[in-house]
């Protein structure tokens, strides 16, 4: 039983349950399109959101990427003269059978890119990437920095 009254029509649900996962759209069922309104389903669907961290270690620049169900063919890891590391993917849709009949699509399919620039002290040549349960990593080492030693002057007078 829905706490908001349906006045649109459509199906029915309880958004104010704790455990709902539906989210609701005061649009949903308006005639018009709203250009404010976010389409969740298909193409637009959005897999750019590919969340990915970026710490730094003494020692490198690590990158994280969680890209469930991609194998290490699908991404790509680039990385430009300018010091711009570039994370690509794409994840393809499923084939549709036509006895099938799907009830929810919740994973989102399509392409992917992330650009990152990199500080001055990252070692452009031996930069690593590796996929392990899902989540890419990439690795970008650190150029030690001197520093300066300090001379101490003698003050006359």
């Amino acid at each position: 039983m829905s706490l908001i009254p349906n006045f649109f029509g459509g199906r029915r649900s309880n958004i104010l349950h704790p455990l709902s996962l539906d989210v609701w759209d005061p649009f949903r069922d308006f005639p018009y399109s709203n250009s404010l309104t976010i389409s969740f389903s298909g193409e637009n669907s959005a897999f750019v959101s590919t969340r990915i961290d970026w710490k730094e270690t003494p020692e490198a620049h690590v990158f994280k990427a969680d890209v469930p169900g991609l194998k290490k063919e699908e991404l790509k890891v680039e990385v430009e003269d300018d010091r711009v590391l570039q994370i690509s993917g794409e994840r393809n849709f499923e084939k549709e059978d036509k006895n099938d009949t799907w009830h929810r699509v919740e994973r989102s399919s399509g392409k992917f890119m992330r650009r990152f620039r990199l500080p001055e002290d990252a070692k452009m040549d031996q930069i690593k990437a590796k996929m392990e349960n899902g989540v890419l990593t990439v690795s970008v080492p650190k150029m030690e920095v001197k520093k300066p030693e300090a001379k101490a002057i003698e003050i006359s007078g």
